[in-house]
């Protein structure tokens, strides 16, 4: 199978299956889902979840999580990994918001990378989830899937080659939601250590599958 035929049998089997899909990730506006992507880094959207009511019923908005310190910051984030780095992630990240971006999130990738703890994967999530912008974030799933799939070359080994490839190759309208449908893909069916291949309903796209 040609590659762009996979990626149109791709796109042609979540659009029908997960026309909506999103992230897991709980969220009431972009200030909230920026800091629950800083979190989720290494640590599963789950934990995230069950973290983030508490902080975010103490800290609304970036004006108040500006206001906090690393030692009343910290215990809200304790069972997340790397919390004391990601407790200072998130204090200089309010402090910037506030000072430089008048407690708004920046539209762009450019811009978000500014803030402390935001990576080119986090400002993709933002400006894709957010501001529904063409943007690809390659997590480990998306990375995996995407290879195992045969959308990218097998000799792609970095995530910025993996998210060159996916955004050149699909149109510019599904890459929001595409991202989404290669990340629950690879969190619940093509698993890393034991892909569920006999529940799985793209084999006859995969080419991890073709090759048995």
């Amino acid at each position: 199978m040609q590659r762009k035929d996979r990626y149109a049998a791709f796109i042609a089997h979540f659009s029908t299956h997960n026309p909506q899909a999103d992230t897991e990730l709980h969220y009431a506006n972009p200030y909230e889902l920026l800091v629950a992507v800083i979190l989720s880094a290494q640590c599963t959207d789950k934990r995230v979840n069950i973290v983030t009511p508490a902080l975010f019923e103490a800290y609304p908005d970036p004006y108040a999580l500006s206001q906090s310190n690393f030692d009343e910051l910290n215990p809200y984030i304790k069972s997340i990994s790397y919390p004391n780095n990601k407790t200072k992630h998130l204090l200089g990240m309010a402090k910037m918001l506030v000072e430089d971006f008048k407690g708004e999130i920046p539209d762009t990738v450019d811009e978000l990378q500014k803030l402390p703890g935001v990576g080119r994967k986090t400002a993709n999530v933002i400006a894709s989830v957010i501001y529904n912008q063409p943007t690809m974030a390659v997590d480990t799933h998306v990375f995996r899937v995407s290879k195992r799939l045969g959308l990218v070359n097998q000799n792609a080994k970095t995530p910025l080659e993996v998210e060159k490839q996916l955004v050149k190759n699909i149109p510019e309208e599904h890459i929001p939601r595409a991202h989404h449908w290669l990340i629950l893909h690879g969190r619940y069916v093509c698993l890393a250590r034991k892909p569920k291949c006999a529940s799985c309903e793209i084999t006859h796209i995969c080419r991890f599958f073709e090759k048995g």
